[in-house]
């Protein structure tokens, strides 16, 4: 394992993260300023999602194209200067604006951090991408709780700056240690060599109909579970902001939420390269159910351990999803990777939004107690996914030619 790429790449997950957070709790402390509504606070959330992971699958292209150079660098540190320039702005469009421009540099980061990532890994890519993303939510779970502390004690226009600044050392080690480009070479375990007769293929109409369907379930799954992860991160803080506790308060709940994912999604890495992939998918997605529904409705440490197992167990699929698509093109690994991550993303702040409006409507309490029992629907799509086992190829037996008479 290439421990100081991965350490790079795992430090700027973390880094850029930080802010990519922090946007709920900014949005929400804005909220009386600029007078919004809970609506308003989604539709910024998924604008910033938007351009953050719908320009994922292009940076991808040009990652694959450097092979893992300097994209990341400069991404981190794009994020970081319009955080920073966000601060001084006078008005709501103008700071959705910003910091929608500042997350393009999040696009461009998280492509190129993948395919470092699972390269470093060597033989155990899914729990090297994992250790990746424990990092990066590591960054998610502290940008709540930093975010939150530091706009209850200072203005905006110094809180901002401060978190901006924070990227200056992942930058720099990102710089020092992605200088070199990657070499990637592609292990095939299931080709067959072409010296053996092939194994005859099912009928195409079949293999047509069983691939359409394990596309449309991996699709399921992904958006179901990022609709529910991203609903809850965007639309806490105002929850909770409305029973009265303050911005370092509710920080910390969302933080807890968050850094259990972290660990969630590292143990996922690590059953991934293990385990049956489909049944871990099925299994984690379906025990979350409770907790999330449990979390509205607790407070104190029981908030805390609930919260806590909700978060964990809503991501664990995260890195196994991630390698599954990875594995459809090989050579495309920063392509396949930032188009399912930025579809993750776009499609969980496209629900959060949706839950946004309806919030104005029915209710904030009632809209996310709806959005816990989504992740059914995502564990049972999850059973018409591979196992992702790979089975070795069986030979057909050749028969000696019958001897003359």
């Amino acid at each position: 394992m290439k421990l100081k790429r991965l350490l790079a790449v795992g430090f700027g997950h973390f880094s850029i993260d930080v802010l990519n957070s922090s946007i709920a709790v900014i949005l929400t402390v804005l909220s009386g300023k600029f007078d919004l509504s809970i609506s308003q606070i989604g539709l910024a959330a998924m604008i910033y999602t938007f351009a953050a992971s719908l320009t994922q699958p292009l940076f991808g292209i040009l990652a694959d194209y450097l092979q893992g150079r300097w994209l990341g660098a400069i991404g981190v540190a794009w994020t970081g200067l319009f955080y920073a320039l966000a601060s001084f702005a006078p008005n709501y469009p103008l700071l959705v604006t910003c910091l929608t421009i500042g997350a393009l540099g999040s696009g461009a980061f998280h492509p190129v951090g993948m395919i470092n990532a699972a390269a470093a890994g060597g033989k155990y890519p899914t729990t090297a991408t994992s250790i990746f993303f424990l990092l990066g939510q590591s960054g998610l779970a502290l940008g709540p709780m930093a975010g939150g502390l530091l706009l209850q004690y200072v203005d905006i226009t110094v809180g901002l700056p401060l978190l901006a600044l924070s990227v200056i050392p992942a930058v720099v080690m990102m710089a020092l240690y992605l200088r070199q480009p990657l070499s990637i070479t592609t292990d095939r375990p299931n080709a067959v060599s072409t010296s053996h007769p092939q194994v005859t293929p099912r009928a195409p109409s079949l293999t047509r109909r069983s691939g359409t369907v394990v596309v449309v379930a991996f699709i399921t799954v992904v958006a179901l579970r990022a609709a529910t992860v991203q609903s809850l991160t965007t639309l806490l803080p105002k929850y909770f902001a409305d029973l009265g506790y303050t911005s370092g308060r509710y920080g910390l709940m969302i933080g807890v939420f968050a850094f259990a994912g972290a660990l969630g999604t590292f143990l996922g890495g690590y059953l991934g390269d293990r385990v049956n992939r489909r049944l871990t998918l099925f299994f984690s997605t379906l025990l979350s159910v409770p907790f999330c529904f449990l979390l509205l409705r607790t407070d104190g440490w029981l908030f805390y351990l609930t919260a806590a197992c909700a978060g964990a167990l809503l991501n664990i699929p995260h890195s196994i999803l991630i390698i599954m698509a990875q594995r459809l093109l090989p050579k495309r690994e920063g392509m396949m990777g930032g188009a399912v991550l930025g579809f993750m993303f776009a499609s969980g702040a496209a629900m959060a939004w949706l839950a946004s409006w309806f919030a104005d409507i029915v209710g904030l309490p009632l809209v996310l107690s709806v959005l816990a029992f989504v992740p059914i629907g995502a564990a049972l799509s999850a059973l018409l996914l591979p196992s992702t086992r790979q089975a070795q190829p069986t030979l057909p037996v050749v028969q000696a030619p019958a001897a003359a008479d």
